[in-house]
């Protein structure tokens, strides 16, 4: 291509309003971690009925390794590709436009398919509170809510992040505080130890995953970064490290004070928990409660400017119509980007099936991370002079991580094929659009990543 209209293509990029930098790795910190962090407080239970105790312990062990190590791999990836489409900004780089989508889309089935259930689980803990509140409103009206406070601008929606996230992390230690003098360890090592075999071990690792599910989503704020290239390793990694402690001490303090059965299948397994020690309706079970709403806000706040970053991303790339990208002209938000998926993520709660939008994420979650890894090991061959910031010990680190997300992967279509029909749907109606329309409109790979071009130049 001629060096004049890469030119022309660059200034009509810089003339697009652009997202704000305003962004420190403290504040990415608190969004990895507070879009996790209420899979500690609901969801993961899931998986005793699934594993039992011991299974869903081995279960984590490999999820725990293959999150250590993608993150490690990510955290290069969104150093050298500081872009708010995130995955699908790796994937089309890597692997060209359909590449993109595909990974694009992956990423918003994740996205999108999470938030009813955090949402669900927010309506169940208000109901649990306030018995009069019914949960169906009680979760409409946070999922109503939160788009709002996400309209209002990312500073005002990563300062909001940061102080929710830090409550939840509290609650989160009030809660081992409180478990650890009526800790049995007879009760975590029950006997059958995997009551369902190898399958429920295999059928308990998307609800181990939840422990750690969207920590990705920080890259999405990367064009929001002050230093996207120096700081987003740090809040990553920090972000990392803070869930892998939460994760453990979680399920086994948890496993030690309570019969399992009690809560495989409910949406606030630590109040309940607590409530088994210490009884119903008692101090401690109601702080919990209250606590336990603010890691649930944590998550549903920033998975919605997670999903809200990579629509507005596949948008601005032309993969999705157009309107999706506008940007509030006072906030500088994608206020298109933040309703429609909304809409769709409020019907899918209207369902009430918890378990089930569980699992749609996670397959999303699993195919994303696959694409992703794979755009990692091209880029290395395919771009060795690429600037990247942060490095990850290649290709050992990278391929432990594909192989765990392979295992993920086998995982889910062995143990939950039930989803499998909805998740097959989803993706036939994603290509057949892309195919379509999704294809007619994508803007030229340089001006797509003319923003990188000045960090280059630093």
């Amino acid at each position: 291509m001629e060096v004049s209209t890469k030119v022309e293509l660059y200034e009509q990029a810089e003339k697009e309003k652009n997202l704000s930098r305003v962004l420190k790795p403290i504040h990415l910190w608190a969004l990895a971690v507070g879009l996790v962090i209420s899979g500690n407080y609901f969801g993961w239970s899931y998986g005793f009925a699934q594993g039992g105790v011991m299974g869903l312990a081995l279960a984590l062990i490999p999820v725990t390794i293959f999150y250590v190590t993608f993150i490690l791999s990510y955290s290069e990836l969104a150093t050298a590709i500081p872009h708010a489409g995130g995955p699908s900004a790796y994937a089309r780089r890597a692997l060209g436009k359909f590449g993109g989508y595909m990974n694009g889309i992956s990423c918003l089935i994740e996205f999108v398919f999470a938030p009813p259930a955090i949402a669900l689980a927010v309506g169940g803990y208000v109901h649990t509170i306030f018995p009069g509140i019914d949960v169906m409103v009680a979760t409409v009206a946070a999922f109503l809510f939160f788009i709002f406070v996400n309209y209002m601008g990312v500073k005002t929606s990563a300062t909001f992040e940061l102080a929710v996230t830090v409550i939840a992390l509290v609650g989160l230690v009030i809660y081992w505080v409180l478990a650890l003098p009526h800790f049995e360890l007879s009760r975590v090592m029950a006997e059958p130890y995997f009551p369902n075999g190898a399958e429920g071990v295999m059928a308990a690792v998307p609800f181990a995953i939840w422990f750690y599910l969207a920590i990705e989503g920080g890259a999405m704020s990367a064009e929001e970064m002050v230093d996207p290239q120096r700081d987003i390793s740090k809040g990553f990694l920090s972000g990392m490290a803070t869930l892998l402690v939460m994760a453990f001490l979680t399920l086994f303090l948890t496993a030690g004070i309570v019969d399992t059965k009690l809560i495989d299948s409910v949406d606030f397994p630590l109040p309940l928990a607590l409530g088994a020690v210490y009884g119903e309706g008692s101090l401690p079970v109601m702080l919990m409660s209250v606590i336990g709403l603010f890691g649930l806000i944590a998550s549903l706040h920033g998975i919605i400017l997670g999903y809200s970053r990579q629509t507005y991303a596949m948008a601005r790339t032309g993969y999705l119509p157009k309107f999706l990208a506008n940007l509030s002209e006072k906030h500088r938000t994608p206020f298109w980007a933040l309703l429609i998926p909304g809409v769709v993520c409020l019907g899918t709660a209207l369902t009430g099936l918890t378990n089930v939008v569980i699992t749609i994420s996670v397959f999303g979650s699993v195919v994303m991370y696959i694409i992703s890894l794979v755009s990692l090991f091209i880029l290395r061959a395919k771009e060795p002079e690429l600037k990247r910031p942060f490095k990850v010990s290649y290709p050992i680190v990278p391929a432990i991580s594909l192989l765990m997300a392979i295992f993920c992967l086998i995982s889910l279509l062995i143990a939950s094929s039930d989803a499998l029909l909805y998740v097959l749907g989803v993706y036939a109606v994603a290509i057949i659009y892309y195919f379509i329309w999704g294809n007619k409109n994508i803007r030229p790979f340089e001006a797509e990543f003319g923003v990188l071009d000045e960090l280059d130049k630093e």
